[in-house]
């Protein structure tokens, strides 16, 4: 598909009712998208609840499951709402659903207590870099929440023992405590303004109300910039409503979504025409991959259909200097590397060797497994090349989305939360297909637990996400190829 000449589908295509209709019959057109909606949240809230991670996976999974259903079901139910009612719907949804994130402790996963580490150590005036969390040189920092001792407190498989001295076992409920982080600065600058921030004992609740109004600050971008282009703001509701981000964005309060509302925020400015504002959207984009690394896979998007070295310059070069300036304080107050336990990660989740775990799951399927970091390499290049080369300028997002969708694909991440970016990417451009590629990350992560294999089920579940996506996409293109030239399709 010529991405310069065919726009994308607009979010969803709404069915407005003339203004003078409006007063009589607003009532009737809300009630399916509200009760659809207040479904959603209670599912959210039987969902998160649920403490099912390691005891129960195939219930945590059917739970999951029911919300992204009702989560289509209010999708097709927003599609008949009245235009003048679809932001304040789409708003106070993006509310209620980001509010289900705070009514337990993060369920799947620990990474916020590394977050919480890492900001306190940082108030302490100590380099988040330099030292492991299990360090005795930083004992006089442990507190019982995050550091438990005793036989029972430290029982559990989201406990990780630590050495200490005597019989009383010692323990944390950090993940990988014998690493040092591997948080990039503006993720690290993050962690410690809600540390500074955050009252006395207040554990894992400032990170969740910290997610949750960056959460509601992606929504609000997202609408600005929908809105502006003269774009269906039902958009927003592809990330305003999504489960993913009550689940992993508030709940775990992955910082992933500060990448994600600085991705978004950034793509927003590339697309004008002025070079002032391209530059602005690079140091933008600058401060996304300085996050958490990922939101660098947007980039090829940032500069589609780019013709004039000045224009990509303009770019590139604000996003790499924004980029180092900001590791630049860290690197100059660590003892240690600023990278941390980065190489080790990669590892450790089979990214270099693709014979083992649940990564590469398709390419593995038709491939030998010495092949597939070598085909992964060819395919993204030619999907770069392709956006590079016949992408819009004016939809950078289209771009991106490409790009982070077949990375995804090719990939075949087993977390969950990473596929934030892609659900900010839909609701930017529109295409809704790409969510079963969002779907396919918590299949992995929490039903390839109760199948006791992970590959396996990344192979259907993203395979069927691909398929998904191939299906669509053909549709599309034969129907824009029916209605004519020049056609936007619907």
């Amino acid at each position: 598909m010529n991405l310069r000449t065919a726009p994308g589908p607009s979010a969803l295509p709404a069915r407005a009712l003339p203004a003078r209709a409006l007063p009589a019959r607003a009532l009737p057109a809300l009630a399916l998208p509200v009760l659809s909606l207040s479904a959603l949240v209670a599912a959210l809230v039987w969902t998160i609840r649920y403490d099912g991670n390691f005891t129960d996976p195939a219930g945590l999974s059917w739970r999951y499951a029911a919300c992204w259903a009702l989560f289509a079901v209010a999708l097709l139910a927003l599609r008949r709402v009245p235009a003048a009612l679809v932001v304040p719907l789409v708003l106070a949804g993006a509310v209620a659903v980001t509010a289900t994130g705070l009514v337990a402790a993060p369920r799947t996963s620990t990474d916020s207590y590394r977050y919480a580490w890492d900001g306190r150590v940082q108030s302490a005036g100590v380099s988040p870099y330099d030292h492991a969390p299990q360090d005795p040189a930083l004992g006089r920092l442990r507190d019982p929440w995050l550091f438990p001792t005793g036989a029972a407190a430290c029982t559990g498989p989201d406990r990780a023992r630590i050495p200490s001295a005597g019989d009383t076992p010692h323990c944390t409920r950090i993940n990988r405590p014998a690493v040092h982080t591997i948080y990039p600065p503006v993720a690290e600058a993050y962690f410690l303004a809600v540390d500074r921030l955050s009252p006395e004992g207040a554990r894992h609740k400032p990170l969740q109300i910290g997610g949750g109004l960056l959460s509601l600050g992606v929504s609000g971008a997202l609408l600005l910039i929908l809105r502006r282009r003269g774009t269906d703001p039902r958009g927003v509701a592809y990330w305003a409503w999504c489960p993913a981000v009550p689940i992993e964005a508030v709940n775990n309060a992955h910082v992933d979504v500060l990448g994600v509302l600085l991705a978004v925020a950034g793509l927003g400015l590339v697309a004008a025409r002025s070079l002032a504002r391209r530059a602005g959207g690079g140091l933008v984009l600058g401060a996304a991959v300085a996050t958490k690394l990922m939101p660098a896979i947007v980039l090829p998007g940032a500069l589609s259909g780019v013709r004039r070295v000045r224009d990509a310059v303009a770019v590139l070069l604000p996003a790499a200097a924004f980029t180092a300036l900001a590791y630049l304080p860290y690197v100059l107050l660590s003892h240690g590397s600023v990278f941390g336990y980065l190489g080790g990660y990669v590892e450790e989740e089979g990214y270099e060797d693709p014979s083992a775990g649940s990564r590469y799951a398709l390419l593995r399927l038709v491939l030998p497994g010495d092949w597939a970091v070598a085909v992964l390499l060819a395919v993204m290049a030619g999907v770069c090349g392709y956006v590079l080369w016949r992408g819009d300028p004016r939809r950078p997002w289209s771009g991106a989305l490409l790009v982070t969708g077949w990375a995804f694909v090719l990939l075949t991440p087993g977390y969950s939360w990473y596929a934030l970016l892609l659900v900010g990417l839909v609701a930017l451009d529109g295409r809704w297909e790409w969510l079963g590629v969002a779907v396919a990350g918590p299949a992995v992560y929490v039903t390839g637990q109760a199948f006791g294999s992970r590959g396996a089920v990344s192979a259907v579940a993203y395979g069927a996400a691909a398929l998904l996506v191939l299906v669509v996409t053909a549709v599309r293109w034969q129907r824009q190829r029916g209605a004519g030239p020049g056609t936007e399709s619907a």
